[in-house]
């Protein structure tokens, strides 16, 4: 292959995730001193884009941030160059304005632009492939959901500080003989609750999987206090649902793709499982965006260097239009066509309800409040 490429931009989009930071460190090193090329990093995501607006990413900027959380390209979940806001008469519209994004590319001299993003910030990249733009793809979500990678950076460093929320309860829970529910994020995927509430020795994981009922987990309250634990401990993904399908959704943002915002479910739960166990103190907590920030895990900093030297080799093989993956051990690729179809169709990863995992914590005991 006749190599052309001279320079190539970064763009984050969409929530914040550890390991953001890591892959633009990677990616920049990678492509300065083993490929040679220019980087730049759009800021605000594809808002930057649109603006013009970018850095330039050199080894000084990024040496010393393999460890923090957030993203120094900054990041935005509402901007989408192909249904995007403008004024126009006074007037706001939304419009394709992508065709800005294309020109500003080429004003810069950009060759390659690499996008670090989840489902929505993806979809854009595949349009954006669509029009011509040589553009490669790394996933970003911290919920470990996504069905054409094995593993995402991001995850074990969220469920890790999940963990320790959840050890933390267990000696308050225990002190004073209370019950304690966790919420914790991953939206309609159970993945860090189901991590974080078993290594964090929780006897009840609610999960979006499985539904649950209050009845099932008074029913483990009161088996554990006949076991002579009179404390216990919850741990609550934000998506789960009751078995007739209630969910707690904390608000709706109506400029965003992707608009629902669960919040609110373990204090639910608090108050309904009080009202069913007048003998024990029900409390809720909800860590929130904790756990999407602060340093990030020894191996998610590891796992973002593979990600970032990845997405460049596939620069370099002129692998455009397809996103990096993890496949068993071996970092390899797919389409971006295929990742955007497989979401559109529902086709996420969810935790198996009757997966090894799920099994062996029932054969400890643990509840899913199912049963």
């Amino acid at each position: 292959m006749d190599k052309k490429i001279k320079k190539i931009a970064l763009l984050t989009g969409g929530g914040d995730c550890p390991g953001l930071n890591a892959v633009i460190r990677a990616i920049t090193k990678t492509a300065i001193l083993k490929y040679g090329y220019e980087v730049i990093g759009y800021v605000f995501g594809y808002r930057g884009l649109y603006n013009n607006d970018y850095i330039e990413l050199t080894l000084d900027k990024v040496e010393d941030i393999y460890k923090e959380g957030g993203t120094i390209l900054y990041s935005s979940n509402k901007d989408n160059l192909f249904d995007y806001l403008v004024e126009e008469n006074g007037v706001k519209v939304k419009k394709d304005v992508s065709d800005v994004g294309v020109e500003n590319l080429k004003k810069d001299g950009v060759d390659v632009l690499v996008v670090l993003g989840g489902d929505g910030t993806l979809t854009s990249a595949r349009d954006f492939a669509r029009k011509g733009v040589n553009v490669i793809g790394v996933p970003k979500t911290m919920d470990n959901d996504l069905s054409a990678t094995d593993l995402t950076y991001g995850f074990i460093s969220a469920f890790s500080v999940g963990t320790e929320f959840i050890d933390r309860l267990n000696t308050t829970a225990k002190s004073h003989h209370r019950v304690m529910c966790c919420e914790l994020m991953g939206r309609d995927a159970g993945w860090i609750s189901l991590y974080a509430g078993l290594a964090g020795n929780a006897s009840v994981v609610l999960i979006p999987e499985i539904p649950f009922t209050i009845e099932n987990i008074a029913k483990k309250v009161a088996e554990r206090d006949a076991q002579g634990y009179p404390y216990t401990v919850i741990a609550v993904a934000e998506g789960a649902k009751y078995a007739d399908g209630t969910k707690v959704i904390g608000k709706i943002v109506e400029d965003s793709p992707d608009p629902i915002r669960y919040s609110g479910l373990a204090a639910k739960v608090a108050d309904d499982l009080e009202k069913a166990i007048p003998n024990h103190e029900v409390r809720s907590v909800n860590p929130g965006h904790i756990i999407r920030g602060g340093d990030i895990q020894p191996y998610d900093r590891i796992l973002s260097i593979r990600f970032g030297v990845k997405a460049c080799e596939l620069i370099d093989e002129g692998l455009f239009g397809n996103m990096v993956t993890l496949k068993g051990e071996e970092m390899s690729y797919v389409s971006l066509e295929e990742v955007i179809g497989q979401a559109k169709v529902g086709k996420q990863k969810h935790v198996d309800p009757n997966g090894e995992l799920v099994r062996a914590a029932k054969a400890m005991g643990v509840s899913f409040g199912d049963e």
